[in-house]
């Protein structure tokens, strides 16, 4: 194992502990084909004239995941303190909501959107968050090398029954590829795994270790939303890190047109 990463073990009881909530399984509706993942990010904005600190959230997913217009985001407990009346969110003109961050593969949903989904439906969101802190910064990519570097994606699954979609943490690598292909994820995911976060831990001095969400896992080479699409013998899934992402988020209009004017804290994050 590269030295830089800490054991398999450790990294995947702490991305689940902090970030087994963030995640958020999507698929088209009424028997659709496409599957994906999402995942919650707040974008933390700090003000350098008066030091003053704001949020802007949203979820974020591959782009290609996102091109019908009626889905079914699937819910599961935990992700409300009250008891949700249903086990699924239904969202019309689905791929009008999401923005895409120009060439990257990633787009991103202000996510007003499903507050007043909730709102409506009587209950409230209490999510983890990808945070500013724990996305992927040059650095952090900087440091992968050429060398395979162990990586961990959280995702959901498609059940037997297609509405299921059951958590899973799949343990892969990702290496910085030389031959134009940015960054890699080698290997074989889940159906329905594309969107999801990526992690990988950065070892500190000693025996401690930093989680790092590296970035989104993108659809694999020449795989579509079918059976099959990214398995199999040499298959790699890009990855788009959170240093592109995070500049992209930042040259987005301050108040998205799909996104209501929010009050101060006006999402709810883990406690």
């Amino acid at each position: 194992m590269p030295e830089q990463t800490a054991d398999h073990g450790s990294l995947i009881d702490a991305l689940v502990s902090s970030s087994g909530r963030a995640t958020l399984p999507y698929q088209q509706a009424h028997r659709g084909e496409a599957f994906g993942t999402a995942f919650w990010f707040n974008d933390l904005l700090t003000e350098e004239a008066d030091g003053t600190e704001t949020y802007r959230q949203y979820l974020v997913t591959a782009g290609a995941s996102t091109r019908y217009d009626l889905a079914e985001i699937r819910l599961r407990a935990g992700l409300s303190d009250s008891a949700m009346s249903a086990n699924a969110l239904m969202m019309t003109r689905f791929q009008e909501g999401w923005i895409p961050l120009g060439d990257s593969g990633v787009s991103v949903l202000p996510t007003g959107v499903l507050h007043a989904l909730a709102r409506r439906k009587g209950w409230a969101w209490a999510t983890d968050e990808i945070t500013d802190g724990v996305a992927a910064r040059a650095e952090d990519v900087s440091r992968l090398g050429d060398a395979p570097v162990p990586a961990y994606v959280l995702g959901h699954d498609v059940g037997p029954d297609r509405t299921q979609r059951e958590q899973v943490v799949v343990v892969g690598e990702v290496v910085r590829s030389g031959d134009g292909r940015g960054t890699v994820w080698t290997g074989s995911v889940p159906r329905g795994c594309v969107g999801s976060p990526v992690f990988v831990g950065i070892r500190l001095e000693g025996l401690r270790f930093k989680l790092v969400c590296l970035g989104v896992l993108l659809p694999g080479e020449g795989a579509g939303e079918g059976e099959g699409a990214g398995e199999g013998e040499g298959a790699w899934h890009p990855v788009a890190t959170f240093d592109r992402i995070r500049s992209a988020v930042r040259n987005l209009p301050e108040e998205p047109a799909a996104a209501p004017p929010p009050p101060s804290r006006w999402w709810r994050g883990r406690k």
